[in-house]
């Protein structure tokens, strides 16, 4: 109960913050629309918010938080402020110089990230000067995701889960008011950023003092247990964030391909964080703890079972959740970013990536619950081999869909990378769980193939439903904005309602939610 408990507050508080992100989104699509100046900023922001994922969310905290959770368990206070003073120290050291040097060769990150800029000297320009700016971000957010890392040890889930909201805050006030301010009016948006991240970090301080556990870094190389969380991070690297990687391969090729493919998929997988963010990432976080809890309280009956709980839940949430971004793609575009300057072509080319993209949902939530299974474990080397075999597919794949995309002469080969990036993810999934069941450390409980009968039967009666109802709405982008949200709003509920009917008719029930083996 406790888990369900917890992932509804992380939910909670991460809805808010994603109702922020699109509202953020939707002022900048107003304020900019689509540019080579708005691919700029996207590039330069992407770059530090993937090494956020890594080290704040991803790797970091993959191999922090077991550590933390067995010297937790031994009872020894000064031992764990020690332990806690000693990374702080370590990380906050090592990220600075990190930060320096992404500074100084800035130009060649986005030769790297972008080499299709390389031929446009003023975009490569002030992609570069961008990124200078939003670098230190990784700092700023590595310290905060630290510090929440300490706050989920001790089911303290609040205040990291609703610390991005102060960023999306920052910039849309940086978009609204700072932009006429600037010569490029982006520029706003990079410092917007940094301020961003000085809120997120200064929100975790509090509930540090609370615990006791604020720490006076200092460097602690040669401490035990920093060696060990340094050791567990080098492959979670990789491992804990394939999504990521892929999406930036994806940014590489598509500023290869025509003006405008960077931004269509920024916004594309913006709308795909909605739903992956609320859920996978609160899965994620709240079941990490647990599960290292679990283990190292030698509990391996709770452990399957939590794991089996967070599948059962990953999949009752994300099957609508793809339905309704494949089929209302287009509606949910026009609704939040068919304004000022994103037009009709915007439109149609971010929600023919989205449908693609979308197609993956079930499996980037189910990634979110069977990848921390692993890192729970200290086993930080299977996920890397998962995940080597999905940046492969998705290389593979993405040469071969773009390149046949390109052959017909038809616009929207970045909705190629999408794909690729969907079925990717499968293949990274499908892996882990293999792995898993395999090493007898998750053994599924019973009624699996009904769980997933009625799930399946709901999606397509939802997804058919849908489609009918859209169908009865032609004129749907030519709405006055209020009746375009009310619409959406009316498809929405009737499809999501249609779907727990069919679901509950199949034998869902509320209590297959509530995980009764967490304490």
């Amino acid at each position: 109960m406790r888990l369900f408990k917890n992932t509804a507050i992380v939910g909670a508080m991460t809805l808010l913050s994603r109702i922020l992100g699109l509202v953020r989104d939707l002022v900048f699509a107003r304020v900019f629309g689509v540019s080579g100046a708005t691919d700029a900023f996207f590039v330069a922001f992407r770059i530090p918010n993937f090494l956020r994922r890594l080290f704040a969310e991803g790797s970091f905290a993959l191999a922090f938080v077991p550590v933390l959770a067995e010297i937790k368990a031994k009872n020894d206070e000064a031992q764990l402020r020690a332990f806690v003073a000693n990374v702080g120290g370590t990380l906050a050291g090592i990220l600075l110089l990190v930060t320096g040097i992404g500074c100084l060769i800035s130009p060649a990150l986005v030769a790297v990230f972008a080499p299709g800029f390389v031929d446009e000297p003023e975009k490569f320009a002030l992609t570069s000067d961008l990124l200078r700016i939003t670098f230190p971000y990784i700092l700023l957010i590595s310290l905060a995701g630290f510090a929440g890392g300490i706050l989920n040890s001790f089911n303290r889930f609040v205040l990291p889960a609703v610390s991005p909201v102060l960023l999306n805050l920052a910039m849309i006030v940086a978009a609204l008011y700072g932009a006429p301010y600037f010569a490029e009016p982006i520029t706003a948006l990079a410092w917007g950023v940094i301020a961003g991240g000085v809120l997120q970090l200064a929100l975790q301080i509090p509930g540090l003092m609370q615990l006791k556990l604020l720490p006076r870094p200092r460097w602690g190389w040669r401490d035990s247990g920093v060696r060990r969380v340094l050791t567990l991070m080098i492959p979670t690297l990789f491992g804990s964030s394939v999504a990521q990687i892929n999406l930036l391969i994806d940014t590489l090729i598509a500023s290869l391909l025509m003006s405008g493919s960077v931004t269509w998929l920024y916004y594309t997988d913006r709308l795909l964080e909605f739903p992956l963010g609320i859920f996978g990432v609160a899965l994620g976080t709240v079941i990490l703890p647990h599960l290292s809890a679990k283990h190292a309280e030698k509990d391996p009956v709770a452990f399957s079972r939590s794991v089996d709980w967070g599948l059962r839940v990953g999949l009752f949430i994300s099957i609508p959740a793809m339905v309704l971004l494949m089929v209302l793609a287009a509606p949910m575009f026009w609704t939040l970013f068919g304004y000022g300057r994103f037009t009709e072509r915007d439109v149609q080319m971010s929600a023919l990536s989205l449908s693609m993209l979308a197609l993956g949902l079930p499996a980037f939530i189910a990634v979110k619950v069977l990848a921390p299974a692993f890192y729970a474990r200290q086993d930080t080397m299977t996920p890397v081999k998962a995940g080597i075999a999905s940046m492969v597919s998705n290389m593979v794949m993405n040469a071969i869909i773009v390149f046949a995309w390109t052959r017909t002469g038809r616009d929207g080969a970045h909705a190629g990378l999408a794909l690729s990036s969907a079925l990717a993810g499968y293949i990274n999934a499908g892996l882990l769980y293999y792995w898993l069941r395999q090493g007898t450390h998750f053994v599924p409980g019973g009624g699996w193939w009904r769980w997933s009968l009625a799930l399946s039967a709901g999606g397509v009666t939802m997804a058919v439903a849908v489609w009918l109802l859209l169908a009865e709405l032609p004129s749907f982008g030519r709405e006055p904005a209020t009746i375009r949200a009310g619409l959406l709003a009316l498809v929405i509920a009737a499809g999501g309602s249609i779907y727990l009917a069919i679901a509950a008719l199949c034998g869902v029930r509320i209590r297959h939610l509530l995980d009764r083996s967490a304490t």
